[in-house]
């Protein structure tokens, strides 16, 4: 992940927005950048409670979301709620706070109180609201390439 640099410049010559994005090639990070741009990121997420009457939850109140068999079940600070699309489906609706550590599980990280690298290689992560969870091996280099850009976590 390459880091963002945003700029904004007064122009009062210009009647709409004008936004220009400059990289060195047009990766995967810079369409999704685009794309988010040109399709708008919403703060909130449509999920359904446990009789399936839809909510709208704001994506700051996720602690996580875990696939479990066919369902994704996403976990608030105060209840839980099912999605009706994959996981991978719902990565792509979720704002930069969220990261994948397992297979099966996304996380928020403006949720997580602490992470406890062993030293055995394993991580588990801990949630403000006393909960817990493991990192999967395999995702543990990209945790730490991601904890390192973010400010505030050291590991």
């Amino acid at each position: 992940m390459k880091k963002l640099n945003v700029r904004f410049e007064l122009d009062e010559e210009l009647s709409d927005i004008e936004i220009i994005v400059r990289a060195g090639e047009k990766s995967e990070q810079v369409k999704a950048i685009i794309e988010s741009f040109v399709h708008g990121e919403s703060d909130e997420l449509t999920l359904f409670d446990q009789n399936g009457k839809a909510c709208v939850v704001e994506q700051k109140d996720v602690v996580f979301l875990t696939a479990d068999g066919k369902q994704v079940k996403v976990v608030t600070k105060s209840d839980e709620y099912y999605a009706k699309k994959s996981l991978q489906s719902m990565e792509k609706l979720l704002r930069r706070d969220f990261l994948r550590v397992s297979r099966f599980e996304i996380i928020n990280l403006k949720m997580v109180s602490k992470f406890d690298f062993t030293i055995g290689g394993t991580l588990c992560i801990e949630f403000k609201n006393g909960m817990k969870t493991w990192a999967s091996r395999r995702y543990i280099p990209i945790i730490r390439e991601r904890l390192s850009e973010e400010e505030g976590y050291l590991c």
